[in-house]
């Protein structure tokens, strides 16, 4: 499985995934906007991780082929602890899935 962190998504965070994990700035695709982004990243990666909420309602999702995660902060202190339970929800995802993850109680 290959995995897309977008921008503003802890790139430690990569370390509670066993999977391939690249961000849009390493691919040189910060400049992309998200549309363009997801049609991108869905020809190579398996999973979209990202932090913008609104994205479920800026873009059509309807038979994307990639999995995406929406996390609630771009806060690494916050998201740390919560780290393996991200990557199992990462891991979890089947294709054209979309969830937003939430802060266990």
């Amino acid at each position: 499985m290959r995995v897309l962190f977008d921008q503003g998504v802890p790139a430690p965070l990569r370390s509670f995934l066993d999977e391939q994990v690249d961000t849009c700035h390493e691919r040189g695709w910060s400049h992309l906007s998200n549309g363009d982004l997801i049609f991108k990243a869905e020809s190579e990666y398996d999973v979209f991780v990202t932090t913008d909420k609104n994205l479920r309602y800026q873009q059509n999702l309807k038979n994307r082929k990639i999995a995406i995660l929406v996390l609630p902060t771009t806060r690494w202190p916050i998201l740390k602890p919560h780290g393996p339970l991200i990557g199992s929800a990462a891991k979890s995802l089947q294709s054209g899935d979309f969830e937003e993850w939430t802060l266990p109680a």
